[in-house]
């Protein structure tokens, strides 16, 4: 079996899709998805489904959407298929289980590879850091589970991912950065600025990447758009953080340089005290 949340979901057993076409049913199935091996209580799937306001059937129909999980899965699995659709998606004491390894779900491919890439960015191996966070951002296609309606259970799940996903970009991009790839990360990071107006780090490598590649005013006029923005949308300043990187860059201070910069520091706390 093949799941694929970090998108629109699919689920593919022997090359045929389980997804379910209705809406409720494929809640459930993104659902179990992301606890692999693990049984989900009955009450988590019903929240996912209806919130907290339950029908006086909800046992019964919460039953009947497992089921039709389970006759989409059991088509796809053949008659030929040691055991059966009801020892994959396993009924237990409480709830219910998906009986596959977590290796069969994308998300947990790439909670590893994020792994990987932290480790390696702690050891300071930038190269190998770098190559781990993009193998990990390749895995997505899109938002999750962009085209699945979500409960208040998936939302927490795709709200957590979101932010991993935007915090791998970081990550990767200060391994880049590390690495003497500034002016190739220009593009690249006027996108992400442009589509989060209020982040301080990702305008921090901004500024870094400009003023690297000898545009120091360019990279000041991005803490200028910044503070303005801070100020007249939320009444506050940039952080000391940020106010020391500009302060730096006034100045021309070395340790922006590539080779003077700590090397383990992240763009953003470079200047934190």
């Amino acid at each position: 079996m093949e799941i694929r949340v970090l998108g629109p979901l699919s689920a593919d057993v022997n090359g045929g899709s389980i997804v379910p076409t209705a809406s409720k049913p494929r809640q459930i199935l993104a659902l179990l998805a992301f606890y692999p091996g693990r049984v989900v209580p009955v009450p988590t799937l019903m929240e996912e489904i209806w919130g907290t306001e339950l029908p006086q059937s909800a046992m019964t129909t919460l039953q009947t959407y497992i089921l039709q999980v389970r006759r989409r899965l059991g088509t796809a699995m053949g008659p030929d298929e040691p055991g059966s659709a009801k020892d994959v998606l396993a009924t237990r004491h409480g709830g219910y289980l998906l009986q596959i390894p977590p290796d069969c779900v994308d998300v947990h491919r790439y909670e590893q590879w994020v792994g990987m890439g932290q480790s390696a960015l702690e050891a300071g191996d930038d190269e190998k850091a770098s190559t781990a966070f993009r193998s990990a951002l390749a895995m997505w296609n899109g938002p999750a589970l962009v085209d699945v309606r979500v409960g208040p259970v998936l939302e927490i799940e795709v709200l957590r991912l979101e932010e991993s996903r935007l915090g791998t970009v970081e990550r990767r991009i200060d391994a880049d950065l590390r690495l003497g790839r500034h002016t190739e990360l220009i593009a690249e990071l006027t996108d992400l600025i442009a589509r989060h107006p209020q982040h301080e780090g990702l305008h921090s490598q901004a500024m870094v990447a400009l003023y690297r590649s000898g545009r120091q005013a360019t990279a000041l006029d991005v803490y200028r758009r910044l503070r303005a923005r801070l100020i007249e949308e939320l009444g506050v300043e940039p952080s000391p953080q940020l106010q020391r990187l500009h302060q730096a860059m006034l100045a021309v201070d070395p340790a922006l340089d590539l080779l003077s910069g700590r090397r383990r520091s992240s763009t953003f706390d470079l200047y934190a005290v």
